[in-house]
């Protein structure tokens, strides 16, 4: 059954405009035609289709409200030059049950805005596509001083290639409900940063093994992990 975006109250859902005008002008779905409507928060209903016009309205058969997952991934990453291959990590993270994105502006950063409210859309579509009921907040841009002041109190792990410096296995990360990556930008972190955070108590360094990542593959590597870990 399609899965869509809406408010849910008691006996029906609302869907988005956005969503309103998908089901009658794309899909051509009409009164009585079923379909699912999830709020991005975990609840999903079933139902038909009760009332059309600006927003389509669904009549409710069936509530399901699906468990949070156990594991609650955060990576804040640095943004490609090449926007494509920051909006691919979106999707596929998405698809890989993250939970929060943070875009990370670096001193070593060539990309410095972003369009959020794009990439929202892009990860709520990659929700739906994947039946997720939970969808993943993306963040503003963050400067990295911020973000770790932000986060002071929190484990930190950070993905860097600087083979001067000690770095642990991604298996070797302790976690419970919550885990933290950061990961840098094409040229990674610089030595500098590297340096001044890695002497933070709650920080650790991270290696992604002995291949030379690109900045969204090493995003796609940490979501598979943790999904793998929360099967």
């Amino acid at each position: 059954m399609k899965l869509f975006v809406g408010t849910i109250e008691e006996n029906k859902a609302c869907l988005t405009l956005e969503e309103s005008h998908h089901v009658q002008k794309v899909l051509r779905m009409k009164l009585g035609d079923s379909l699912s409507v999830t709020d991005g928060n975990g609840l999903v209903v079933h139902g038909v289709i009760s009332q059309v016009g600006k927003h389509v309205f669904v009549q409710i058969e069936q509530k399901i409200f699906v468990e949070k997952p156990t594991i609650n991934l955060h990576i804040a990453i640095a943004p490609t030059k090449n926007i494509d291959r920051f909006e691919f990590f979106v999707e596929k993270a998405t698809e890989l049950g993250i939970s929060t994105i943070t875009p990370l502006l670096t001193q070593n950063s060539e990309r410095k805005i972003i369009n959020i409210d794009k990439l929202q859309k892009q990860a709520v579509a990659a929700s739906k596509q994947s039946g997720r009921s939970y969808f993943p907040i993306i963040q503003p841009m963050t400067k990295l001083p911020d973000f770790m002041e932000l986060h002071s109190e929190k484990p930190i792990n950070i993905c860097h290639c600087n083979n001067n410096l000690a770095r642990k296995s991604i298996h070797e990360v302790k976690y419970n409900e919550e885990v933290l990556f950061l990961i840098g930008p094409e040229g990674d972190f610089s030595d500098n940063e590297i340096q001044q955070w890695n002497q933070l108590p709650n920080v650790s360094s991270i290696s992604l093994g002995n291949s030379r990542l690109r900045t969204e593959t090493a995003g796609i590597v940490v979501s598979s992990y943790f999904y793998g870990k929360s099967m």
